[in-house]
């Protein structure tokens, strides 16, 4: 069983190249890609045209407010008042964290129809370049992809490289719901892929709705593919800080609080998204019962107890997984902490043998994936720990420690 503590004199070396790394990336880029995103100027348009409406001469409501208020308003309307407000507010609905969630796949819908129109006059705009007729030939494709009957987008906005999450199963019926949380270089094109679609947020998904349901054939399941936030832009200044994580758990903990039902919650963060998923963790509702971690390069804290959560903390690594040699460390904001899957930290470290490769997680017939699903399910004495040594179930509540052979 391979071992995922390594000596201090080779943490030591790790250290000294990251620093020399990080120095070589701030003096070639800078330090302006720290700086944020602008906001969603698409997104703000709708929001402000919402918040000075009205409603048979009533103000709509702050689209701010709690999901809870924003429920009970929706439910006082009737359904032909609902659809008048998606189709007057698409994106507005369509991202509205308290909407019900039947509508906001509607508005969502009449969104993405809008912004497919609007990349297809791209296409024929002689004030473009070539590159420019491209690029919006293939975001038009994308929206074509996401206006398929019986896809269930949660949020769309397309400003910039596009925030998108999609659901799989009915969220409002399911007893157990999974969210994936990825990592850099995840955006509207990046949201699917052809070749390699394990690797990306709708493969990632697709595959753990299928494991849970051969987990637990009777559990009513939903998972969403989420990436309904601004992720680094590869391997550069902004991957090597929290600045995205900050602003991703923010999302993140918005979209967990507007959850429909009471079902418990399987947080599942692979890469730089389980640096999300540890910033957020604090804040998280009381319904999540576990995040689990994947390929995680930190989650900006020494030990899990410093999450400061109440649900359980899973963590795995293939042994041919590069991020294993990513100096596990946090100096003046750069690098994000202790290494998830050591036995310091204390999560409950899980086999990921079959997964090779940093992007291999998901892929259909691994032990990771078998043991993600079963996190997400709750079949926690099926799971299979990392090392022979170690019972990472114990303790569990509803383990019977049998676990697999």
């Amino acid at each position: 069983m391979t071992s995922f503590d390594t000596s201090p004199q080779l943490n030591v070396w790790r250290a000294l190249l990251a620093l020399a790394v990080v120095f070589v990336m701030l003096a070639t880029t800078g330090w302006t890609a720290l700086h944020s995103h602008r906001e969603s100027t698409a997104l703000q348009a709708s929001l402000s045209k919402w918040e000075h409406g009205y409603l048979h001469g009533h103000r709509l409501p702050d689209p701010e407010s709690d999901p809870a208020l924003l429920t009970r308003f929706f439910t006082s309307l009737t359904a032909e008042e609902q659809a008048r407000l998606a189709h007057r507010y698409p994106l507005a609905v369509g991202n509205m964290n308290g909407a019900p969630v039947p509508l906001r796949y509607e508005a969502n819908r009449i969104a993405l129809e809008q912004a497919r129109r609007v990349e297809k006059k791209r296409m024929h705009d002689n004030r473009l370049s070539a590159a420019g007729h491209q690029d919006a030939g293939r975001r038009m494709h994308r929206y074509e992809s996401l206006l398929t009957p019986g896809r269930q987008i949660l949020a769309f906005d397309p400003e910039g490289s596009g925030r998108i999450a999609e659901v799989f199963g009915n969220l409002n019926q399911a007893q157990r719901i999974s969210v994936v949380v990825p990592g850099v270089d995840t955006d509207l094109l990046t949201f699917q892929k052809t070749n390699r679609q394990y690797t990306a947020p709708v493969g990632m998904a697709q595959a753990l709705y299928a494991a849970e349901h051969t987990a637990s054939p009777t559990t009513r399941t939903a998972v969403i593919a989420w990436a309904d936030y601004t992720s680094p832009d590869g391997l550069g200044v902004d991957a090597a800080t929290g600045l995205r994580a900050a602003e991703g758990s923010l999302r993140l903990n918005a979209l967990l609080d507007a959850l429909p039902g009471t079902a418990p919650v399987a947080v599942i963060c692979h890469s730089y998204g389980s640096v999300v998923c540890g910033v957020a963790a604090h804040a998280m509702p009381r319904r999540v019962s576990d995040i689990a971690v994947a390929a995680s390069p930190g989650m900006r804290v020494s030990r899990a107890s410093h999450l400061r959560t109440g649900a359980q903390v899973w963590a795995m690594r293939d042994a041919t997984d590069w991020i294993q040699d990513v100096p596990y460390l946090e100096l003046g904001g750069l690098g994000h902490g202790a290494d998830p899957v050591s036995s310091a930290f204390g999560a409950r470290v899980l086999s990921a043998r079959d997964a090779h490769g940093h992007a291999g997680y998901f892929q259909p017939g691994t032990d990771s994936l078998r043991n993600l699903a079963d996190v997400g399910v709750g079949a926690y004495d099926e799971v299979t720990c990392a090392r022979d040594n170690d019972l990472c179930q114990a303790g569990v509540p509803g383990t019977t420690m049998a676990g697999r052979a």
